[in-house]
């Protein structure tokens, strides 16, 4: 399959590297603001076209697929041009700026007949979807708990009154779209959507305009018969475990980014603290090449497959996630629509 990359970020690089291990990917184009940035990052990875116009790569005959990785607020925009060159589309993590253009995304795919999809590695790994296989043998689900919190030296540099892309409110950034979403997207591919969000974000304002943007997050909520957390912060790290508590088992994942360790706890007899703790079963499945490679492999599949769209990282789950984190951006204070 014949990409065209739109970004030349880190990202992109990372996800690269992943992609390259499926024998079916190439990259034949790559798009970037100025000619210079899109050159050096074409002859990183041999390939071959460059351009400085979204419009032009979407109507370039060798472009089967584009890859999307560019600052979030970009994200609609740049999809639905190539969606209606006629493109698949893959685009970063958040799906959208906000759920109205996740909405106009999703009807766009449709409308075109292509496929698009959002690259959140976390929910095709091999170690997911073996949570997915197991979850029947939990029992009821009572509840979710999930960590993710990374130190960003750019948080430092906010509080020093540097303004990175990544903290822009502008580009839809903070806690909440760049890590939050890992805690929350395979909630709601496991669980669907929650009856209610409760959520307390600590912000920062950000230089010149003074407008908040968020740099850590607790949000609860609530299931028929389940209660859900999740923790985020980009200002701290955390090395808590994710985990899915049932009435007869329970899941946990060492990270909710990129699970490498998965166990399986099935009830035991309490003990009193007189016996051993029993211990948790290891469930691992084998470890993808790179992690990035997980997206690509699904992407393609769905395409060469004829399917519509992915079963996991559906363009429903897409839309259900972008409605929650408007939600919790809206609760913490913070600008949803430009």
């Amino acid at each position: 399959m014949r990409f065209g990359i739109i970004g030349t970020g880190r990202i992109s690089e990372w996800v690269l590297k992943g992609a390259f291990y499926d024998p079916r990917f190439t990259a034949v184009a790559v798009c970037s603001r100025t000619e210079e940035k899109a050159k050096l990052f074409a002859n990183q990875f041999g390939i071959p076209l460059t351009f400085t116009s979204v419009e032009e790569l979407a109507a370039c005959p060798n472009v089967d697929a584009v890859y999307i990785g560019t600052p979030n607020s970009t994200h609609a925009q740049m999809a639905i041009t190539c969606m209606e060159h006629g493109k698949h589309v893959l685009v970063e993590k958040p799906f959208a700026a906000n759920a109205r253009e996740a909405r106009e995304m999703a009807e766009c795919a449709r409308r075109n007949g292509v496929v698009l999809m959002e690259a959140m590695i976390s929910t095709l790994s091999n170690n997911f979807r073996e949570v997915l296989n197991r979850l029947p043998s939990l029992g009821e689900i009572r509840g979710w708990s999930s960590t993710f919190c990374q130190y960003s030296k750019k948080f430092e540099l906010l509080r020093d009154g540097v303004l990175a892309t990544s903290f822009n409110p502008v580009f839809a950034g903070g806690a909440t779209m760049d890590i939050g979403i890992y805690t929350i997207y395979p909630m709601v591919v496991l669980f669907g959507m929650p009856t209610s969000v409760d959520a307390h974000l600590l912000t920062l304002p950000v230089p010149e305009t003074g407008e908040p943007i968020d740099y850590q997050g607790t949000v609860m909520f609530e299931y028929p018969g389940m209660s859900a957390s999740v923790h985020y912060s980009k200002a701290i790290d955390s090395f808590l475990p994710t985990e899915i508590r049932g009435t007869e088992a329970n899941i946990i994942l060492d990270r909710i980014h990129i699970c490498r360790k998965l166990k399986f706890a099935p009830y035991h007899e309490p003990t009193s603290g007189r016996l051993p703790l029993p211990k948790p079963q290891k469930i691992t499945k084998p470890l993808e090449p790179d992690p990035y490679l997980s997206e690509f492999t699904e992407f393609m599949d769905v395409v060469y497959s004829g399917r519509s769209e992915s079963d996991i990282n559906s363009l429903d789950n897409s839309v259900a996630v972008m409605e929650i984190l408007d939600e919790i951006r809206r609760q913490g204070g913070l600008t949803i629509e430009r």
